[in-house]
């Protein structure tokens, strides 16, 4: 007789935070530091209940130092260890940017390949909680043009646990971004999907592998993080219309998975990508060209984007929500496209 198994359920935020806690078991080289990581948990979640698990010695308050901490971080990798460092949002990397592009990301290639930078950099992007312009970006187009580094940006619990085991694992540096929108924090605006199904024991998810939420057959969408989510709502609009979109989660930024992308877009024929990002010189372009080099016989229409335009993103809600990409506005892009609008 089959034993029913329960269903284990865990919110994205509470998803990252086990697998940072197993990975600590498993590695004594591990251990994480940041600004309010340890008895406040971090402000987004992401350490919550490690600090009486692991203690103040692997479970590091910082000053609010990025330049010192994200460094501390490096040299700690460069010496053996496994740090995570958390830079509370993206949008403070300026302050630790020469640790980051200059120190971290090109210390194993300057070294022939003789050093390892084993460090994660954990932050928090995105806008929608008027927030303003210094605390709602997304920015992983920025660094994803310096080579060296690797980029995950995951969307659902069960991919966060994965990816963060990972990139922990991994022995190059890697920038690991978390959307405020798929945590699943009770104070947040609500996300359904930010809490989903989560295996108990440790896995992986490996990095630069895309996946498809949505399979279709009319065009395919292509977006990340939060973008998925809306991305997931628009496309069971269009359904009812009679439009069936695939939905492309990339996962990484770098290394980006252009094969599914390819893939996907000689089944459906048509392109739409959707990203929280700036719309210049970032994923949206990059996906399109990868896109033209390597299916542009199979497109039926030219590809299209949907994208932050390029100013810094507002305080006020109204402004906000007028500039970040909605569910309403991929829905409509969508039906543009397939219409050979």
């Amino acid at each position: 007789m089959a034993v029913e198994t329960k269903r284990r359920l865990l919110t994205t935020s509470k998803a990252i935070a086990e697998g940072i806690a197993q990975e600590m078991e498993r590695d004594p080289a591990v251990f994480v530091m940041g600004e309010d990581i340890g008895a406040y948990g971090g402000i987004f979640g992401a350490t919550e209940g490690l600090l009486a698990k692991f203690g103040p010695e692997r479970i590091i308050d910082t000053p609010i130092s990025e330049t010192g901490f994200i460094g501390a971080a490096t040299g700690a990798a460069l010496s053996g260890m496994r740090p995570i460092a958390e830079l509370m949002f993206v949008d403070f990397f300026g302050v630790c940017m020469d640790q980051i592009y200059n120190h971290m990301a090109k210390i194993h290639y300057e070294s022939g390949g003789n050093v390892r930078v084993p460090v994660v950099v954990t932050t928090a992007i995105g806008g929608g909680y008027g927030d303003g312009a210094q605390h709602s970006q997304t920015l992983y187009g920025t660094f994803a043009h310096l080579p060296g580094m690797k980029i995950v940006v995951p969307s659902t619990p069960y991919d966060a646990k994965g990816l963060m085991i990972s990139a922990i694992r991994d022995d190059n540096p890697v920038i690991y971004m978390f959307d405020k929108g798929v945590m699943g924090l009770g104070w947040m605006t609500p996300n359904p999907r930010a809490t989903g199904e989560v295996p108990e024991e440790p896995y992986t998810v490996p990095i630069g592998k895309a996946d498809i939420k949505r399979p279709g057959r009319d065009l395919t969408v292509v977006t990340v993080s939060l973008m998925v989510h809306r991305a997931l709502d628009a496309a069971e609009e269009l359904a009812a219309e009679g439009i069936e979109a695939e939905v492309l989660d990339l996962r990484s930024i770098v290394p980006l998975d252009r094969e599914a992308i390819v893939e996907s877009v000689r089944r459906t024929r048509r392109l739409l990508v959707v990203d929280e990002d700036y719309r210049s010189f970032g994923m949206t372009g990059e996906v399109i060209a990868t896109v033209v080099e390597g299916a542009f016989d199979y497109l039926d229409a030219p590809p299209a984007r949907l994208a932050l335009p390029d100013v810094p993103i507002p305080y006020t809600r109204p402004l906000e929500q007028y500039v970040l990409p909605s569910r309403e506005r991929i829905v409509t892009a969508a039906r543009e496209l397939v219409a050979g609008r």
